[in-house]
């Protein structure tokens, strides 16, 4: 069996992805976890700290995987081609879920400091990462937006035809 701090990390991303983060209550997922409350509560002192350390985990996790995808691709254009067929990816393997942040910013008040630190941080780092590929603020930021949206829209409609249509935009984009 697993290490009681992994079983709880993964049994939030279960049930978050499941019934979304105000749905899922501590007691949840200590049942789920199979641990103890005070093994619980010596990991994480409450859910707010146990949703920054799911996206942390899901941070690292997202662009590990999107690395992995994009690895074999040596010049721009065709890592960015190649990261819009990364969403179609994760849309088979996740059945569409969405964006794990995006699903919790929209679940959090806006007075949330702690989790939206997080969530702007993920987003940060995915602007910075298209920047670095392409050398271009405008067209990164561009591509950019059109990731997001893709992400989005084929999460609300459960298909990857946005993803598809963006996909022929950036390569007609990129020079």
């Amino acid at each position: 069996m697993k290490p009681p701090r992994e079983r709880i990390i993964e049994t939030t991303f279960q049930l978050f992805a499941r019934q979304g983060y105000n749905s899922t209550g501590i007691n949840q997922i200590i049942s789920e976890a199979e641990v103890a409350r005070a093994s619980f509560y010596q990991h994480f002192k409450s859910k707010e700290d146990l949703c920054v350390e799911f996206l942390k985990v899901r941070h690292e996790y997202w662009f590990s995987e999107l690395n992995s995808f994009l690895e074999k691709e040596k010049d721009p254009k065709s890592k960015i081609i190649k990261a819009f067929e990364f969403l179609i990816y994760m849309n088979e393997k996740e059945n569409f879920r969405g964006c794990s942040f995006l699903n919790i910013l929209s679940e959090i008040p806006g007075d949330n400091i702690k989790i939206l630190n997080v969530i702007q941080s993920h987003k940060a780092d995915l602007r910075s990462y298209f920047l670095e590929i392409l050398k271009d603020e405008q067209i990164s930021d561009h591509i950019y937006m059109l990731f997001e949206s893709s992400i989005i829209e084929s999460q609300l409609f459960k298909s990857n035809e946005l993803i598809e249509k963006s996909r022929k935009i950036v390569t007609n984009l990129i020079q």
